[in-house]
């Protein structure tokens, strides 16, 4: 996509970080954020895919940088703080976008698979926003974001036969009403985003192409072509961190095609 910085954006001199920002929605959120002015610290564990991002974003203009981070570690949290605030300053967004899925129901799955999982999906949410908060505090406020799934509020084929994954989604969708309720006195909003069938990275590597994935979705997801893009979701991202969602926390965006009209 084209990243220009010529015009007045939503997030102007916000500083945002994003978590699973190597590819797919992070990916797509850390481009929008930088067409739309905000400073990016763009994380992943996978550094050479993370650069690959970042130097799109910088060599059109936009502000951003690459920090590894492995969100179920507390002292890599630290470090990615330390390194942010070194960098820019302060933390104004927060997107807790990074996931992992493993297809696997409750019998199959083994404890060391679902703590993998909730580590990554639930407890690095806690994590990064524990990390945040205090900054946003000392700021005057902030917005956190982070990224759930439909499988959070309905059961079926919506966790990709996943129980890991589910019940991390599910944790993530109530701990964001937590962190809601309990910091909106201090002006930090915390909103959660829903996404439907979405083509990234995670379902190609499942096999599926976009065309594959939305045949085998079009009798769940109703509107045409039954399949979202990175970018669909990028931009519910943009709409949760921006000053247009001022009065909006504790809610959940879904962005699914209409699967949850069902």
């Amino acid at each position: 996509m084209t990243i220009t910085t010529t015009r007045a954006g939503r997030l102007d001199g916000k500083v945002a970080i994003i978590t699973g920002a190597a590819s797919g929605m992070g990916a797509a959120g850390a481009q929008l954020f930088a067409q739309e002015g905000a400073k990016v610290v763009a994380t992943d564990v996978t550094a050479d895919a993370l650069k690959t991002v970042v130097k799109s974003i910088t060599d059109a203009g936009g502000d951003a940088i690459a920090i590894v981070l492995d969100v179920a570690s507390p002292q890599a949290w630290a470090d990615a703080i330390e390194q942010t605030l070194a960098e820019y300053g302060t933390v104004d967004v927060l997107v807790n976008n990074a996931g992992i899925h493993v297809a696997k129901g409750i019998l199959e799955t083994d404890v060391e698979e679902w703590n993998r999982v909730i580590g990554i999906n639930a407890t690095g949410v806690f994590l990064g926003t524990k990390a945040v908060i205090p900054i946003m505090q000392k700021a005057g406020g902030g917005s956190i974001v982070n990224v759930s799934s439909i499988a959070g509020i309905i059961g079926g084929n919506a966790d990709g036969h996943g129980a890991a994954y589910s019940a991390s989604k599910g944790a993530v969708r109530s701990f964001t009403k937590h962190t809601a309720q309990w910091f909106a006195k201090d002006s930090i909003r915390a909103n959660s985003i829903h996404p439907g069938a979405v083509f990234t990275g995670m379902a190609a590597s499942s096999g599926y192409t976009r065309e594959s994935m939305a045949e085998a979705m079009a009798t769940m997801t109703p509107l045409p072509p039954h399949v979202g893009e990175s970018m669909d979701i990028a931009y519910g991202m943009l709409y949760l961190a921006c000053a247009e969602s001022a009065f909006v926390t504790g809610e959940e965006l879904v962005i699914d095609g209409g699967w949850t009209t069902q």
